[in-house]
């Protein structure tokens, strides 16, 4: 037996980060996306050269009524599922006023970032307490959030907002969860470099060298995999319902 992860979200960005760093802790992996393009299978290849069983899994997240269909393919591909990732997540349609924030924005945020969230975790959760459970392996649900659970960004309300209830659906889980002996965690990254955040790094980058970030410099996919692959490897034992502030002491109070 070996642990196994569903990494949401895992084509490029942090998603495929963690997907690869959990491959080096000897994962087998399922990558997702949502949609079965060339992206996704080139990350499937990149994970493949690792050396562990990994599965392609096309899927827009927001298809609840898939999930159960899903998760029983992974699991026929590498086994059975110890860990889930929910790392999936969008941005807002156009920064701006928040004033003029439009509801379809609002309820983009909230269908992928939050709801998607809690309803897979569900999903999950549910497989694993209805099957007998090797105690030997580490079960956890470790969901990516953001900074922006707690930090107010006013040109993107609507995503702040579906970052908080995400946060908060990381607490109730861990709670519902822990007599299971499932961890769960919530993961804050802060200053990323992505392709979600690509537009603004430069601005980004001279903050953080400006004190905005305690060290000066915006972070990497890479070190958002080594967080999450520590946590889903059980490396932090006796822990659950943490959220983990990934942003440099970006949130850290100074007078």
């Amino acid at each position: 037996m070996r642990q196994a992860a569903l990494v949401t979200g895992s084509s490029r960005g942090i998603g495929l980060a963690v997907a690869e760093a959990l491959a080096h802790e000897g994962f087998a992996v399922a990558v997702n996306g949502p949609a079965d393009d060339a992206e996704l299978a080139a990350a499937a290849e990149r994970i493949r050269a690792l050396g562990v069983p990994v599965v392609a899994t096309p899927f827009d997240v927001t298809n609840l009524a898939g999930y159960e269909s899903m998760l029983a393919r992974i699991e026929e591909a590498i086994g059975p599922l110890t860990t889930l990732v929910n790392n999936a997540g969008v941005g807002v349609m156009s920064r701006g006023d928040l004033l003029d924030v439009t509801e379809a924005s609002y309820d983009r945020c909230l269908a992928v970032n939050a709801k998607a969230m809690f309803f897979l975790s569900q999903a999950f959760a549910r497989r694993l307490l209805a099957r007998e459970r090797d105690p030997s392996l580490f079960h956890s649900i470790v969901n990516v959030t953001s900074s922006n659970a707690v930090a107010v960004a006013v040109q993107r309300g609507e995503y702040c907002a579906s970052k908080a209830a995400a946060a908060m659906i990381s607490k109730t889980f861990a709670v519902r969860l822990g007599s299971e002996n499932i961890a769960v965690y919530d993961v804050q990254p802060g200053l990323i470099a992505t392709e979600l955040t690509a537009p603004v790094i430069e601005s980004y980058a001279r903050r953080a060298a400006e004190g905005l970030t305690l060290f000066p410099r915006v972070g990497q996919p890479a070190e958002m995999g080594a967080i999450i692959a520590a946590l889903a490897g059980g490396k932090l034992p006796y822990t659950t319902g943490q959220a983990i502030s990934a942003d440099a002491g970006m949130l850290v109070p100074r007078f």
